[in-house]
Order: structure tokens, then sequence, then C-alpha cells
């Protein structure tokens, strides 16, 4: 079975040293919890980073739960946590995993962030249905699950074991109103891709780097992980290639 080795609930952490007023604001994906994002934000605050990591609305409880939360409160979270580090904070970074990636994105669209790093960022749909996910869910409640796309034997993202058509229709909103708002990014970016990525298609990265505003884009790939990444074989290249992306662009903004 497979086995989630930290908590579902939020994450929070001062800064100290020479970065205790410079803040990363971290955010889980889809039907996922902060479980998927823990040990990264853990990194971060070890090395002095003041750190806040939600658990975004409809999360961590139930699925069904889900299925009744606009995507605006999702995004309504994580700004929230993004703003309480603005208020503490000189400067603030983004970063963010699949949907966390779109709504770190679209923070950065509307605030003055001084850097973003997302991996696996979602932006688009592989499955063609999602399309129809407005209409389908007044026939189908949920799907089979699109958590634990993980290399690594054994570990799970803490994630929901249906997916909500309702929220997937809620997503595919985010998304579509993300895009638009990309080419008002400016903001320095770092994108970790996983080279086989069973959840995002290649098509979110595509839009990504034609539409964004950034001149600054820089992708790693993953070559060792699947979507989860941050819990994957990859982690930690994307927790110290990231500390040092925040560091080089401390003076950004």
């Amino acid at each position: 079975m497979a086995q989630s080795f930290a908590s579902p609930a939020s994450f929070r952490s001062q800064g100290r040293g020479d970065l205790a007023r410079v803040g990363v604001a971290v955010c889980h994906g889809f039907t996922g919890s902060p479980v998927s994002m823990r040990a990264w934000s853990e990194h971060l605050a070890d090395a002095g980073f003041a750190v806040n990591m939600p658990l975004l609305a409809g999360h961590g409880t139930s699925w069904q739960e889900l299925s009744k939360t606009p995507w605006e409160h999702w995004y309504r979270d994580f700004e929230a946590a993004y703003l309480e580090l603005a208020a503490r904070c000189d400067t603030v970074f983004v970063a963010g995993m699949s949907m966390g990636g779109a709504l770190a994105l679209r923070v950065a669209a509307l605030h003055p962030v001084a850097g973003i790093a997302v991996v696996n960022p979602g932006l688009t749909f592989d499955d063609p249905r999602a399309k129809y996910s407005g209409l389908l869910k007044h026939v189908i409640k949920s799907v089979p699950a699109i958590g634990d796309d993980i290399k690594v034997p054994g570990i799970s993202e803490g994630a929901y074991t249906r997916t909500p058509v309702a929220a997937v229709h809620e997503l595919s909103q985010l998304f579509t109103d993300t895009i638009s708002l990309l080419p008002r990014i400016t903001a320095p970016t770092v994108v970790f891709r996983s080279t086989v990525d069973h959840v995002v298609p290649d098509s979110s990265l595509e839009i990504l780097q034609q539409r964004i505003g950034s001149t600054d884009v820089q992708v790693i790939s993953l070559e060792n992980s699947y979507h989860v990444a941050t819990v994957d074989n990859d982690a930690p290249l994307i927790f110290s290639e990231s500390a040092d992306f925040f560091r080089r662009n401390l003076h950004a903004i």
C-alpha cells in the first residue's frame, strides 16, 4: 500500500538569517494536498526562506466537498498566502505544482512577485473529455483518480481516490483564465518538466512558453520522475535548483 510521508496540513515558517525577509508561497495541486509539497517547503524553510503553503479549499477533506468548490476559492486561498508573506517580507516568490503551478502563475500576473518556480504546471488537459465536463458533471459525479503519478514505488501524495467531474469543469475555467493572463507575467520563471508525465500534457508547457510575457524562462528537464515530481526521484534537484533560482533573483522586481 502506498504511504504518505507527511501531514496534509498547511505549512508556515518564519524566515531567518540573510533570507529572513524573503518569502516563498507554495501551492499543491488539484485533488492533492500539502503532502506533495511538504518536503520542498521544509527544504526552503531550512535554507532560511519564509514559507507559506496553504491547504486549498475543497482539498484535504473529501472529493464530494471539492465538487462543490469554485476555482476562485482555490485562488483566494493561495493569493491570501502570498499576501500574508508580502505583508512581512521585502521579496516574495511563488511556487506550485500542476494546478498549483497555474495558481502561482495567476498570482504572478496580478501581483509583483520576484520570480516563479513551477513543477509540471497545468494549463491544458490530456483527457479530451475534459472539454465536456460542464455537461458531464450533471450525469457523472466522479471518475477514477488522477493522483499518485509517481515513479518511486510506495509513495502517495495524499490525493483523493476519485476526481469530481464538477471540479474538472472548475479547473478548466481556471486554466482558461490563467492562459489569458500569461502575457502580463514578467517575472523570471523556472519550469521543472518531467520527460514522462501521465497527467499534464506537453501542450501546457508549449502554451506557457508561447504566451508568457517574461523574457527569462528556464526549463529544467526531470529525467527520472513522473507528474508528482516533488516526491519523486528528482525532488532533490527541484529543491536545490529552485532555492538557487530564488537567491539569484532576490532583486528581480
